[in-house]
């Protein structure tokens, strides 16, 4: 036998089978237990929820010959035939090639004749919504007095394209869009069943993908086994959608909250390797944004998962109120990406969107204070900036406790010390120390980082002071206007001369020199990495 699709060999053939529907399946179960059928059922939903199934479950169930209870044999002659689609007494109509009255006229001549083998001629139309008026008009009056042996089941993604007058007479079951969850659930069972390999993941990924559509997801998840010979596998299933993994979201995330402009676009460039969906990318920040609001708002409503520990984190780094307003910027950017020139240019415009607005209490976005603020002495910060930086490893804190009155003020060695992490630790990475006299601490904060400056950040790295120094100290952050040593430089000034000095070891290997000699090769600027471990 040729191959049949896992949407249609997997279809219930009876109620017990039909997945999420349970408050349809419920009505129409005890309507055919108490034989307190309607004559006209209108099934609402959208795409691939079960709609015509159940209409079929139903129609087996009117006419099966060994029916217990409610629910169809599915081997008698009726009930096979219904499956097979060759039961003379079910007339099924698609209504969106068949939408002239003419049609409709002809389809009801014989709606009066009894049906040839079983208790109930009954009449599936699909895509009822597609016939025109004149059609409607002409069901009208069959559909409100149909002879007893007659029932019409008819199934529609748009309701509200039917008369109001054909929705009155018949009784309305809308079937609800399924979860990720059965839909997943649904997945595995049938790969069980087929005995075919596959990861949690890749499964996770097609559920989500499905939007609540069995039958599409089921399509997806042929298309995934026939991409992996037999096999579901995580990344050519992220492949096959055009999605990547939530790593590289997680990075463009948190570089957006540290106004790291150069490092979102190095994701991106990275991202853009992949060629992927970037619309289905901004979906994936703005799902990533929800779950952090969540957490932030309600942790107990998080299931556990590999993301959790992600999730926690940013949720403490980033403020609410920032958030919520790079939720509102992707949502709206997302509706006007079709409108960019290329989705790559939509995408970074909405991210440079994010980077470049802040909520007010949220303190001044990066690159807001353009102009050289001057100390009442008249000096400017750049040159007061200059003689800070060769005289703060000199300068003794007069008012620091006994255990750091002998120590240096050395800031790097400060930023290892105290305990910090998320936005206040790259605050603190990205100044260098001004001033610590009488419990006055004054930084001063590279350019293009602005976004740090945030009132809960800074008391955060406030309060770290105050433990590493044993005394009260109050933090002052100033954005300078020009480029810092600070320690966030230093480690990419040491990280830039490892690299350099490993690009030099492989240039010098005998063995990779034989290799460019003989085939005229070159080494990639940028590929190698330093053995050791990095700091």
């Amino acid at each position: 036998m040729s191959y049949q699709v896992l949407a249609r060999k997997w279809r219930p053939r009876n109620f017990e089978q039909v997945q999420g529907q349970q408050h349809a399946v419920r009505v129409l179960t005890h309507a055919v237990k108490h034989d307190r059928t309607h004559h006209a059922y209108l099934f609402t939903g959208t795409r691939g929820v079960g709609k015509t199934t159940l209409a079929r479950i139903l129609a087996k169930a009117f006419n099966c010959e060994s029916r217990s209870d409610y629910e169809p044999c599915c081997e008698c002659s009726i009930c096979k035939g219904v499956d097979e689609g060759r039961f003379i007494d079910l007339i099924e109509v698609d209504a969106a090639s068949r939408t002239k009255v003419e049609d409709t006229r002809e389809l009801l001549d014989n709606v009066q004749y009894a049906p040839a083998q079983g208790r109930y001629k009954v009449y599936l139309i699909d895509e009822v919504h597609m016939l025109s008026a004149h059609s409607f008009n002409a069901l009208l009056k069959t559909l409100e007095e149909p002879p007893g042996h007659v029932k019409f089941l008819l199934a529609t993604t748009d309701p509200q394209k039917i008369p109001v007058t054909v929705l009155s007479r018949c009784l309305q079951l809308n079937l609800k869009a399924l979860s990720a969850d059965q839909i997943r659930e649904q997945m595995v069972r049938i790969l069980s069943a087929e005995n075919l390999v596959y990861e949690e993941p890749a499964i996770t990924v097609l559920a989500d993908a499905a939007e609540g559509s069995m039958r599409d997801g089921l399509s997806l998840l042929d298309q995934a086994i026939a991409l992996g010979d037999g096999q579901v596998q995580t990344t050519q299933v992220q492949s096959m959608l055009g999605i990547i993994s939530r790593r590289p979201i997680v990075n463009i995330l948190s570089q957006i909250a540290t106004a790291n402009a150069s490092g979102v676009f190095d994701s991106i460039r990275t991202i853009a390797e992949y060629t992927p969906d970037f619309n289905m990318v901004l979906q994936q920040l703005l799902v990533l944004i929800h779950d952090i609001a969540l957490m932030q708002m309600v942790p107990s409503s998080m299931p556990a998962n590999d993301n959790s520990q992600d999730i926690t984190e940013l949720a403490n780094t980033i403020l609410a109120e920032d958030l919520q307003l790079y939720y509102q910027i992707g949502l709206i950017g997302q509706r006007d990406l079709k409108l960019a020139p290329s989705p790559r240019v939509g995408f970074e415009m909405v991210l440079l969107r994010m980077l470049a607005f802040r909520p007010e209490c949220s303190g001044p976005r990066a690159g807001a204070d353009k102009s050289v603020p001057v100390e009442a002495s008249g000096e400017s910060v750049g040159q007061k900036q200059n003689q800070a930086v060769t005289s703060v490893s000199k300068n003794r804190a007069d008012s620091v406790s006994k255990k750091h009155a002998d120590d240096e003020l050395d800031w790097n060695s400060i930023v290892e010390k105290i305990n910090l992490s998320g936005m206040a630790k790259e605050l603190a990475t990205n100044s260098v120390l001004d001033s610590m006299r009488d419990g006055q601490c004054t930084l001063l904060l590279e350019p293009g980082h602005g976004q740090l400056r945030n009132i809960r950040v800074e008391k955060r790295l406030e309060e770290a002071l105050q433990q590493h120094f044993d005394i009260p100290v109050k933090l002052e952050v100033k954005l300078a206007t020009e480029g810092l040593m600070t320690p966030a430089n230093l480690i990419a000034k040491e990280r830039k001369a490892r690299e350099i000095a490993a690009e030099e070891s492989i240039t010098r290997d005998d063995g990779v020199r034989a290799l460019r000699e003989a085939f005229d090769a070159e080494i990639m600027s940028g590929s190698t990495e330093p053995l050791e471990k990095k700091q």
